[in-house]
């Protein structure tokens, strides 16, 4: 697990887990603000949900964020999860560099739905979040990548 996580404090738990409480109502506008920013930011994405129902998806994203708050006080706890959504990704055509746009996405939707409580101290606590989170899940496709290349070889 990445370094990240040695590093949050209970302060830092205590904040995503605030912040969050405050997104879940209005959790389906803010997944789909988040898709929205996604697109604009890099409309090629577009191409990777052209199948998906996105309501569903919009679901799905509420879904594992809430996993990962939920299980923020036991992080290690999470890993293999996170591991196995990496190397599914590859799968649907995600590249290393879109997690950078995914957290760019989230930390902007973020700011609009949380208004007045999206402080720097609450920004820095979903950095750290995303960072561990996205970190444990481009490690685990980069290793799936390896092997495959290996096994091609």
């Amino acid at each position: 697990m990445p370094s990240e996580t040695k590093d949050m404090s209970p302060e830092t738990k205590e904040l995503l887990k605030s912040t969050w409480a405050k997104v879940i109502p209005i959790s389906d506008i803010a997944a789909g603000l988040f898709y929205e920013r996604l697109f604009t930011l890099d409309p090629s994405l577009q191409r990777l949900f052209k199948d998906a129902d996105m309501k569903e998806q919009r679901r799905k994203l509420v879904q594992a964020l809430s996993a990962v708050i939920n299980s923020v006080d036991d992080l290690p706890s999470l890993v293999p999860t996170l591991e196995i959504l990496g190397r599914n990704h590859i799968r649907y055509g995600v590249e290393d560099r879109h997690y950078d746009t995914v957290g760019a996405a989230l930390l902007w939707t973020l700011e609009r739905g949380l208004k007045e409580a999206w402080t720097p101290a609450a920004k820095s606590a979903w950095v750290v979040a995303y960072s561990t989170v996205s970190g444990v899940m481009r490690d685990a496709a980069a290793a799936s990548r390896e092997n495959a290349t290996a096994q091609a070889i």
